[in-house]
């Protein structure tokens, strides 16, 4: 496709030279122009006036269209990239390596230098790719000279200054030095800082370690990816940190404000965010996420089950609906025996309750109808009272604990918090539909560091963690080993998710990042360094104590009868006694008869 200018200017035939060397592989691209450019482009492409009306509004259309690359003719190329920059926050297409390039034509005044004042702007400082094609004067020469100009990305310092790279020559068509004019490949970063939001949570990030064991006062499982990261295209971490609001949220997408880590990549105050980032929606309509290193899943630790009260015991051979139907039972013989006594109710419940617990009668009665229901009865009392005792016999013998919490039905049927420190843990189902899991979050809660310590003594709550790939688990330092004994990991995960590392959205660094994250898994490094962060820094005890939780029930054995098996019994037989003794009383004074004078004849 061709647009047609008054004559072919050489700087059309350097960026035709340019497309077909540098932009082969774009699906797409957005020609930004004041007047007409001379071109032969084959593939998709969008021709823009920055003078027209919503300028910003149609560069982000064009980048919802997939128009990655941008060539740019304008006469403020300052306005472009402060637009360019606010679209990329918001557009949902992505691409690392965006290649932009700022051209004039040769006859226009002082174009160099508002060129490059480009490189000073803050918004050209996240992208690499960026190409000045700008006049260079030569008074004596009849051909026109074009500087090609990027900024110093890499290194340590003054990454606003402009790096020359080669020159064309409108006369021989050709450049000097024959330089890649795009040279910023994220290979070799020459020790360029990279900040690196994140905060202490074990496994995933552990800082402020001693020296003296760790050299660099760091580890954790996304620590070492960050380290190798770095060591790989040779760049500086710089830890950046807000232990305060820990993983943080996003304030205001509109404004880009925040707090935490994800506030930090928002604010553009880190590079990259660490520390148990899963892949949610609201942070990715606002962020990269690079390929997931690790597949967790989140699950809590609930009170483990404890050994009924003694005063159940002897309601533990039956079951709660079997208790409803002997009470049944009772009722209904009771009321067929009235009947069958001609309406009369005189002993009837005494007489039923005692033929129920295999008691003998002293009267079988001289009616059919009473031998009748009294001989059911009395089979159905043999048949209870043998059911019942050997039931009692086994509760005790063999321990009997109340139910477990094995599901998310149990924590919600039960009404149990669970919480953490923040609210992070519901972030990937707050969007969810289903009435389980909105009760599900409506009982999480958050609490500091020392109230869930302290909560966890008094079995009020459970707690979230995180089931990794390795077998070990992600475990609040809120949870103690003293107070670990008194919890059992449940069997239901909550969900699972896959751990990101977040970016700017068209982050320089996103593909590098994701090539690293694949190598780790090919290698099966990311296995072994949970292993090894594990050993080296959680507390076993305590990973242990999670991991047998459930088995560990499972040791007990039928023990001879002691005093703790048959205590309730004698309690609900005081009770009884303490009951009977008082209704007696109540009768003796109820029914004493009044003293009567006897006159003497």
């Amino acid at each position: 496709m061709i647009f047609f200018g008054s004559a072919l200017l050489p700087v059309d035939i350097l960026l035709q030279t340019l497309l077909n060397q540098y932009f082969a592989s774009s699906d797409c691209i957005a020609f930004i122009s004041d007047d007409s450019i001379q071109f032969n482009y084959n593939k998709t492409f969008v021709y823009i006036k920055p003078e027209e009306e919503n300028f910003t509004l149609l560069l982000l259309q064009v980048s919802e269209m997939g128009c990655m690359d941008y060539i740019v003719k304008v006469n403020e190329p300052q306005k472009f990239m402060i637009a360019f920059e606010k679209i990329a926050h918001f557009t949902n297409t992505r691409k690392s390596d965006r290649k932009i390039i700022f051209l004039q034509d040769y006859h226009q005044k002082d174009v160099k230098n508002n060129l490059l004042e480009v490189f000073k702007l803050k918004e050209s400082s996240f992208f690499a790719n960026i190409l000045i094609i700008a006049p260079s004067r030569n008074e004596t020469s009849s051909c026109e000279y074009y500087d090609l100009i990027t900024h110093k990305f890499v290194g340590l310092s003054n990454h606003d200054q402009p790096l020359y790279l080669d020159q064309w020559n409108s006369c021989t068509k050709k450049f000097y030095h024959n330089e890649n004019l795009f040279p910023h490949s994220m290979t070799n970063m020459y020790g360029k800082v990279v900040k690196v939001s994140c905060f202490t949570y074990k496994p995933y990030v552990l800082l402020d370690l001693n020296p003296l064991l760790v050299p660099s006062g760091r580890d954790g499982i996304e620590i070492r990816i960050v380290d190798e990261f770095c060591r790989w295209i040779n760049c500086t971490v710089e830890i950046v940190r807000d232990d305060k609001h820990l993983w943080g949220e996003i304030y205001s997408y509109e404004n880009l404000t925040g707090v935490g880590v994800i506030g930090s990549l928002v604010k553009d105050r880190a590079d990259l965010g660490i520390t148990a980032l899963y892949s949610w929606y609201e942070e990715y309509l606002a962020l990269d996420l690079s390929a997931p290193f690790v597949r967790t899943a989140v699950t809590c630790i609930a009170p483990a089950p404890r050994l009924l009260a003694s005063w159940e015991t002897p309601f533990l051979p039956f079951s709660f609906y079997m208790w409803i139907a002997i009470i049944f039972t009772f009722i209904y013989a009771s009321v067929a025996l009235i009947i069958a006594q001609g309406c009369c109710a005189k002993n009837v419940f005494l007489t039923t309750f005692g033929m129920m617990i295999s008691q003998s009668q002293n009267d079988a009665g001289k009616s059919w109808r009473i031998r009748s229901i009294t001989g059911w009865m009395l089979i159905g009392g043999l048949v209870l009272d043998n059911a019942y005792g050997g039931g009692l016999a086994s509760t005790f013998t063999v321990p009997k604990y109340e139910k477990s919490i094995d599901t998310v039905q149990d924590i919600v049927d039960r009404k149990i918090e669970w919480g953490a420190t923040h609210d992070a843990w519901i972030f990937s189902l707050t969007l969810s539909q289903e009435p389980l899991m909105k009760q599900l979050v409506s009982q999480f809660k958050t609490y500091s560091f020392d109230e869930l310590e302290r909560k966890s003594f008094d079995r009020s709550m459970a707690y979230s963690i995180e089931k990794l790939p390795a077998g070990y688990y992600a475990i609040g330092d809120y949870i103690t080993e003293k107070a670990v004994l008194d919890f059992m990991i449940m069997l239901e995960d909550f969900y699972f998710e896959q751990c990101v590392i977040m970016l700017r959205k068209s982050s320089a660094y996103t593909n590098k990042i994701n090539q690293l994250i694949g190598r780790l898994h090919e290698s099966g490094l990311l296995l072994a360094w949970e292993r090894q962060v594990a050993l080296q820094h959680l507390n076993y005890k305590i990973q242990l104590e999670v991991k047998l939780s459930r088995s560990k029930k499972d040791v007990d054995k039928i023990e001879p009868l002691a005093v703790r098996h048959f205590l309730g019994v004698f309690i609900l037989f005081g009770t009884g006694v303490l009951i009977s003794f008082m209704v007696l009383i109540s009768e003796i004074i109820t029914h004493k008869k009044p003293n009567q004078n006897i006159n003497p004849l």
